[in-house]
């Protein structure tokens, strides 16, 4: 039945914007590490007489910027906040503050991003966490910074969505938009055919992470394609994701505009971006990641892998960058994703969050080019670089190299004297222990023993 069924998906993307004040209040955005109800005032939960504040100028640049990564035109005409009303528990005002809706003119518009065309782009505030097992609601989140992100029905199956969202995600953190500890919010609409039977479009509404919006897609094709192929109509409604059933459960028929009763909100400004202020963001926005991973590979004749990974994180891809300026790309790529990455990861920090400079860094594989330094005493200089890096000069006295093939063979003799059993485990054959006392030499030399040269003598010397 599945390569009957032709999908039309589109998706309402929300994430949350990187500001350090709430929307309309100078409240503080970080909901997370707060304790309940602590970052509030009267502005974000609602007060009887209280008054919004101008909105948030850095969430009104961030949303601007967003708009033309998506290659959206940005609208010059006046924009105004308009009040979305709904009775729920999240929402202390009755109404949230939003530039869509009915008649409404958003930031952007008729965009498009990997093949996929964007409807709109606008700005909202967030309503508050609301438990509905406990009663129990959070003010920390309201009037939080949102941007909403609607796409065109042009997707056909999860996976593509998926895909989509990632890259989406990625290419946010190259502006430095989106919250990536808040994760993203979407509303799924989708619509199925199967053999001339066309159902009606269903929602999908708050889906919490990219693996719950893929489950969810998958159980409500299949299930709008059941009730086709049964000749049962299937209707226009909002649906909810259960994650632990992975189904889709009917909430209510579907809202329309007109239910929400938009107004204009007069106690807030309309809204009118210059085209002086769009030329300003439009000169600050970088090389989007997948147009970033083509150059790599092209201009640096790295693989598609690697230059996948550096172009994960604009800092490490910019660091990348320079350090090929003096170093081979092929060997700077190696070190960067592999060996940068390992001392980032176990001291669980990003390269924003430490001080290495390209320069040390530069240094540091030179000095391996040189031969000054064996690999294995670059990766442990390499290690002493978190949090902040120095010149490996500094280390060279105590890091050089020992190739004297004297001083080499005096350490092999200890060392075949101190592992009387591996010898005699090489001499029946067992090859493993001529690893092992290689290891012990490197060891004892605190890995600055060449390898080659322990190697040659080790086997000179197990023959007698």
């Amino acid at each position: 039945m599945a390569d009957k069924i032709k999908s039309k998906i589109g998706i309402e993307i929300h994430g949350y914007l990187i500001t350090k004040e709430k929307l309309f209040c100078r409240c503080a955005t970080n909901y997370k590490e707060a304790v309940p109800n602590t970052n509030i005032c009267p502005i974000c939960t609602g007060q009887p007489g209280s008054k919004p504040m101008l909105p948030n100028s850095e969430a009104l640049k961030k949303i601007t910027a967003i708009a033309l990564m998506l290659k959206c035109r940005i609208n010059l005409k006046k924009i105004v906040w308009q009040r979305k009303h709904y009775d729920w528990p999240d929402l202390p005002k009755g109404y949230q503050d939003t530039m869509s809706g009915a008649y409404s003119v958003p930031v952007g518009e008729n965009g498009e991003y990997l093949g996929i065309k964007i409807r709109e782009v606008h700005l909202e505030e967030d309503p508050a966490q609301w438990n509905p097992d406990t009663g129990n609601i959070d003010y920390n989140r309201s009037g939080l910074p949102l941007v909403e992100i609607v796409t065109e029905p042009d997707f056909s199956d999860s996976k593509q969505v998926s895909k989509w969202l990632n890259k989406l995600v990625l290419a946010m953190s190259y502006i430095n938009a989106l919250n990536s500890d808040a994760g993203i919010k979407a509303d799924i609409n989708i619509s199925i055919n199967i053999a001339g039977k066309q159902g009606e479009r269903v929602e999908i509404k708050n889906l919490n992470s990219i693996s719950a919006i893929e489950k969810a897609i998958n159980y409500e094709i299949l299930r709008q394609a059941e009730l086709l192929e049964k000749n049962v109509r299937v209707r226009m409604e909002t649906r909810a994701f259960d994650e632990t059933k992975n189904v889709t459960i009917l909430m209510r028929e579907k809202e329309i505009a007109e239910d929400y009763r938009f107004i204009p909100d007069p106690d807030l400004p309309v809204i009118q971006i210059k085209q002086e202020e769009i030329d300003k963001t439009e000169k600050t926005l970088p090389e989007l990641p997948h147009l970033k991973i083509e150059r790599f590979i092209k201009r640096y004749k790295i693989d598609e892998d690697s230059a996948a990974v550096l172009s994960s994180n604009l800092e490490l891809a910019n660091f990348f960058e320079k350090i090929t300026s003096k170093i081979n790309a092929e060997t700077a790529a190696r070190w960067v994703t592999i060996e940068l990455l390992r001392i980032l990861n176990w001291n669980k920090k990003e390269l924003k969050q430490v001080d290495i400079k390209p320069e040390h860094f530069i240094e540091l594989l030179e000095m391996v080019e040189k031969k000054k330094i064996t690999e294995l005493v670059a990766k442990q200089i390499l290690n002493e670089f978190i949090p902040k890096s120095f010149p490996p000069a500094e280390k060279m006295k105590k890091a050089s190299i020992i190739e004297g093939k004297k001083e080499i063979t005096g350490i092999c003799e200890k060392v075949l004297k101190e592992n009387k059993q591996a010898v005699d485990d090489y001499k029946s054959g067992k090859q493993e222990a001529l690893k092992f006392l290689i290891g012990r030499v490197i060891e004892k030399t605190q890995r600055r023993a060449n390898p080659k040269i322990v190697y040659e003598v080790l086997k000179e010397m197990l023959k007698g």
